[in-house]
C-alpha cells in the first residue's frame, strides 16, 4: 500500500472514534462558517444604507428612536430654513399588522398571512424619495396626497409575490402597486413608501412625522448642521448623523466579528484536545505497527509526517463537512423565514479560507505530539508492545 493510500485509510481504523472527533470539529467549523456568513450579509446591507441614503441628517423627538416619537409637521419646513439646510423630508413609519384581509377582492393578500409579523410602511412626499435612496422605480411613482397608490420595495414584491398593478390590502384600505424600487438595503427594500398625508390619515397622526430627513449644502459640515439643529430645538428635537449611524452599526459588527473570532479560538482548542486524544490513542492500539515500520527501514521524519497528515485528513473532513452544514443551513433559515428580508446570505472565499485555517490548525496542533511519540518510538521497544 502507498504511503499516501496508508495515510488515507489510518484514521478510521476505528470509524467511531474517528466519527466523534469530525461531529466535534465539524461544529465549531459550522459555527464560524454561519457567524461569518451573517456578519457579512449585515456588512453588506449596512454598506447599502449608508450609500442608499441620500440624507446625512435624520432628525427625531428628544428620547425616541428613528422611526418612533412624535414630532409637528411645521418643524420641517422650520429646519428647512436652518443655516446649512438644503432640502428636507418628514416622514412617518408605520407597521402594519393585520391578520385577515376583509377585502372583497380574492386576489389580495394580507402581509400577515403572506409570512411577515408586520410590514413596514412609510410615508413621505414622491417627490422626497430620493433622500432615502428610493432613485428610479420600475413604474410610476404614488401621487401625493390622499390616494390608494403605493410603491413596494424589491424583497417584499418577491416575498409576496406582488408586481406592478396587483392590489394589496393595508391598514383595512386597497392599495395598487404603482411601482416597485430597489435601494440595495434590505431593510428598505422589505418595505413600501406611500404619500405621507395618506399614511397620516390612515394612523390618525394628522400633521405628525415622526422623523425629518436632512441633506445638506455640498459646502456645508454635517456636525456643524447637526449641531445647529439640536441647539435651536434643545429637548425637543435630536440628530442622528449617516457618521453617528456608521459608527454604531460598525461598532455592532465588530463585536459580531471578535466573536467569529472567539469560536475560532474555541473550536481550536477543543477540536484540538479531541485530535489529540484520538490521535494518541491510535498510536497506542500501533505501536507494535510503528515498530515493524522503524525496524524496516522508516525514518522518523516519515512515520511523523504520517500521523500529522492522519490528523490532517480528519480535521479537513470536519472542515468540509462543517462548512456545507453551515452553507446550507444559513441558506436555508435565511430564505425560508422572514428574517431573510433583512439579511442575504453573504458567500465569500474569506470565510472557507478561514474554516480551512482553523482545520489546519486543529490538525498541526492535535496531531503533533502523538506525532512526535510515535516516531520517537524505539524499535525493540515498540516490537515487544503487547
Amino acid at each position: 500500500m502507498s504511503y499516501l493510500k496508508l495515510i488515507l485509510k489510518n484514521p478510521f481504523r476505528n470509524k467511531t472514534r474517528s466519527s466523534f472527533a469530525i461531529i466535534g470539529i465539524a461544529l465549531g467549523i459550522m459555527v464560524i462558517v454561519a457567524l461569518g456568513m451573517v456578519t457579512g450579509g449585515l456588512e453588506t446591507s449596512t454598506q447599502s444604507t449608508l450609500k442608499s441614503g441620500a440624507a446625512e441628517i435624520t432628525v427625531v423627538q428628544t428620547g425616541s428612536s428613528v422611526g418612533s416619537g412624535s414630532i409637528n409637521e411645521t418643524r420641517v419646513n422650520d429646519v428647512q430654513s436652518l443655516s446649512g439646510v438644503k432640502e428636507v423630508a418628514g416622514t412617518l413609519s408605520a407597521i402594519n399588522r393585520s391578520t385577515t384581509s376583509t377585502s372583497s377582492s380574492n386576489n389580495l393578500l394580507s402581509l400577515q398571512e403572506a409570512g411577515n409579523g408586520g410590514f413596514t410602511v412609510t410615508g413621505i412626499d414622491s417627490d422626497k424619495l430620493s433622500l432615502v435612496g428610493v432613485d428610479t422605480v420600475d413604474g410610476n411613482l404614488f401621487s401625493n396626497g390622499s390616494s390608494n397608490e403605493i410603491i413596494i420595495g424589491k424583497t417584499a414584491a418577491n416575498n409576496l409575490n406582488k408586481t406592478v398593478g396587483d392590489d394589496i390590502y393595508l391598514f383595512g384600505k386597497d392599495f395598487k402597486i404603482t411601482g416597485i424600487f430597489e435601494t440595495g438595503n434590505y431593510i428598505t427594500d422589505g418595505g413600501a413608501f406611500m404619500s405621507l398625508n395618506t399614511l397620516q390619515n390612515l394612523t390618525n397622526n394628522n400633521n405628525k412625522v415622526n422623523s425629518i430627513l436632512v441633506k445638506i449644502n455640498s459646502n456645508a459640515n454635517v456636525t456643524d448642521v447637526s449641531n445647529i439643529i439640536d441647539n435651536t430645538y434643545p429637548n425637543e428635537l435630536s440628530t442622528v448623523t449617516s457618521t453617528t449611524q456608521s459608527n454604531m452599526v460598525n461598532q455592532a459588527l465588530s463585536t459580531i466579528d471578535m466573536a467569529n473570532w472567539l469560536f475560532s479560538v474555541i473550536a481550536i482548542i477543543i477540536g484540538g484536545l479531541g485530535i489529540i486524544n484520538t490521535m494518541v490513542m491510535s498510536v497506542n492500539e500501533r505501536t507494535r505497527e510503528i515498530g515493524v515500520l522503524k525496524a524496516v527501514g522508516w525514518k522518523e521524519r516519515r512515520i511523523l509526517g504520517m500521523i500529522l497528515g492522519e490528523s490532517m485528513v480528519l480535521t479537513l473532513i470536519a472542515a468540509v463537512l462543517g462548512t456545507i452544514i453551515a452553507i446550507v443551513g444559513v441558506t436555508a433559515l435565511l430564505s425560508f423565514t422572514s428574517i431573510g428580508g433583512l439579511i442575504k446570505p453573504y458567500y465569500s472565499l474569506d470565510i472557507i479560507l478561514r474554516a480551512l485555517a482553523v482545520a489546519f490548525t486543529v490538525g498541526i496542533i492535535g496531531g503533533l505530539y502523538p506525532a512526535y511519540r510515535a516516531s520517537r518510538l524505539s524499535p525493540t521497544e515498540a516490537l515487544r508492545y503487547e
